[in-house]
């Protein structure tokens, strides 16, 4: 488990001009179009409310594409991810849309040393970032010092229960094999492939990742000195997290064809920082 920063890291590295390239992340639609909000952000639009003038930063924002969306509502952006080629991506997308955002290296447990210890008034983080963690508890810790009082998270998240489906039964039955909740060591991967659309091949397969139950998510902020106020589970997500089993609607959002309801996907919590 010593080298799952490296691991990751090296996963992410090759993955991201593949990202940046794909139809998937629709980065030319960026640029041809200065109103052009990742559907990831446009789901949560109803959610996030009005972030103009707010100063906020992105954990582990990959290539940008969400931290671009919310600068372009009007809030003052910094980016901070692991991946040096993702921050790559994430530069040279904010340089062609002339966006003013900031992009810091840094692993998500360093962020407040990394962002000088600067406190912000909206902490996001998009879907897909919390099963590279091994410990929410010290996430929520970070997640606190980079708030003011006052100021709030927003994450949008694969939920538990989908990290914890087995969804290769070739008898079609989706079962619960992985873990629910989070434990020391992590699950290891080897997979070719990546999430997006893409002819690319990779030879930086393996993955540590680690699930956290929606219960130690709540109780890890609640103890961080955050208050809860918002709790929504989806039965879609912004990806194909189950191919061959969902249907994809007009935004970009993918649900089970067969009794969606039977499985939460994803989920938005919010949360304030106490004081």
């Amino acid at each position: 488990m010593s080298d799952w920063r490296t691991v990751n890291r090296a996963n992410w590295d090759e993955r991201a001009g593949a990202h940046a390239a794909s139809p998937d992340y629709a980065v030319e639609r960026f640029v041809a179009d200065a109103a052009y909000l990742s559907e990831v952000v446009r789901f949560d639009l109803p959610r996030l409310g009005d972030v103009a003038g707010l100063r906020g930063v992105h954990l582990q924002c990959h290539i940008g594409t969400d931290t671009v969306s919310l600068h372009r509502l009007g809030a003052r952006m910094t980016g901070l991810d692991f991946s040096g080629a993702s921050l790559a991506e994430a530069r040279r997308l904010a340089a062609r849309v002339d966006a003013a955002v900031d992009f810091v290296e840094s692993d998500v447990y360093d962020a407040p040393e990394a962002l000088g210890r600067e406190v912000f008034d909206l902490v996001y983080t998009g879907v897909g970032a919390l099963c590279w963690l091994p410990d929410v508890r010290r996430w929520a810790r970070v997640v606190a010092a980079l708030l003011r009082p006052g100021g709030r998270l927003f994450l949008r998240e694969g939920h538990p229960m989908l990290w914890a489906v087995d969804e290769s039964h070739p008898d079609g039955v989706l079962a619960v094999e992985h873990p629910y909740f989070e434990l020391p060591e992590p699950t290891v991967w080897n997979e070719s492939g990546t999430y997006v659309e893409t002819e690319a091949t990779f030879t930086h397969n393996l993955t540590h990742e680690w699930n956290h139950g929606l219960g130690e998510v709540v109780t890890a902020l609640l103890d961080a000195g955050l208050d809860l106020t918002m709790l929504q589970e989806h039965d879609s997500a912004p990806w194909d997290a189950l191919p061959g089993r969902t249907v994809r609607d007009a935004h970009g959002e993918h649900r089970l064809r067969d009794r969606p309801w039977r499985l939460p996907q994803t989920y938005t919590l919010q949360a304030r920082r106490r004081g």
